[in-house]
């Protein structure tokens, strides 16, 4: 929920403002922090979400590198173990498998290694999600992969709000930290405090309270867990809806929480539905409120093919509203 202080003003932003805004006020703060990446600087990224800062803070904090993201990456490590704070921009998630590596084996296992001599105040921006006709090899959403790795964390915003407020705390996080932005929401509106504030990492957010049955979706799928429970109130069926906001750390006890109170739980979100986020979330709810439970801990992930080029076929492989509700009236039984 936006949380502000009485004298913090209110401003409707989209969620690429709120990182822009973010990645400004932390670069102001603290000459550490920089941006490293391909079409970072005068380009914005090809989503346009960076415009504007290489002319404020120069090529020498905005700085485009050659089309390398093991190579970007690992200056970024290795900038963060000697006392910058790099942000390092991998414009499609699905190219992170160019870099896994460097955030595998080298930034999340530094701290470790060194006994605790070094740091990795590292933070990679990424996206995720389909729907946009990008075809297989831009359209993945691979949160999941980093969420497998101790010595990550993984923030997934879901609204401006936790966007900009997310991405602040992860740059002033002592760990690596790797932050995925949906692609189809930089245009998605929503409220934020003017000014500086932060989300803390491990807390996750009710965006709406309910009785009956429990959506728990993360990044793009909260904004269809929320159209899904528009639709079941006009049935009658009153549902929560839970954002995690951080898989690592994870809230565990606010969705063991919910379950609990509704006794019924849905878990949706944009990453491949097998070994994915899903199950995870389904495990830690079913384990921690297995006597409360009225049904099985129900999973909805992207299908475990491809994704297609053609339009008609990719949006049959996300979850949908509809398929949430659909699964919902069952839950409740109201088919």
């Amino acid at each position: 929920m936006l949380s502000t202080t009485a004298n913090q003003k209110v401003q409707e932003t989209t969620l690429g403002q709120a990182i822009r805004e973010a990645l400004a006020e932390e670069m102001r703060r603290d000459p550490r922090v920089f941006i490293m990446g391909e079409d970072v600087a005068e380009a914005g990224t090809p989503f346009k979400v960076l415009s504007g800062l290489v002319e404020e803070f120069g090529p020498a904090r905005v700085i485009d590198t050659p089309i390398s993201e093991a190579g970007i990456t690992g200056m970024g490590v290795g900038g963060a173990m000697t006392g910058m704070r790099p942000i390092i921009d991998i414009m499609f998630g699905d190219f992170i498998t160019l870099a896994l590596d460097q955030i595998v084996n080298q930034a999340a296992k530094v701290h470790y290694m060194s006994g605790g001599k070094l740091k990795v105040p590292l933070v990679v921006r990424t996206t995720l999600g389909a729907t946009r006709r990008t075809a297989a090899q831009h359209s993945q959403s691979l949160h999941s992969w980093v969420s497998h790795i101790p010595g990550l964390k993984v923030a997934l915003p879901s609204t401006p709000y936790d966007a900009k407020g997310l991405l602040k705390t992860a740059i002033r996080d002592e760990n690596p930290v790797i932050f995925f932005e949906d692609k189809m929401m930089y245009q998605l509106k929503g409220p934020i405090p003017e000014g500086d504030y932060t989300i803390p990492f491990g807390v996750a957010d009710i965006k709406r309270a309910g009785t009956d049955i429990t959506l728990v979706a993360t990044s793009s799928m909260v904004q269809v867990a929320l159209e899904a429970a528009e639709k079941l109130e006009t049935l009658g069926i009153s549902a929560e809806v839970v954002d995690p906001r951080t898989t690592v750390p994870l809230d565990s006890a606010t969705l063991i929480e919910s379950a609990r109170k509704t006794s019924r739980v849905i878990v949706v979100d944009e990453g491949y539905e097998r070994y994915g986020v899903t199950a995870e979330l389904a495990a830690v709810i079913a384990e921690g409120a297995f006597y409360y439970l009225d049904a099985p801990v129900r999973r909805m992930g992207a299908m475990n093919v491809p994704v297609p080029f053609s339009p008609v076929l990719e949006d049959l492989t996300v979850p949908t509203a509809t398929a949430v509700v659909d699964i919902a009236k069952t839950l409740c039984g109201r088919v």
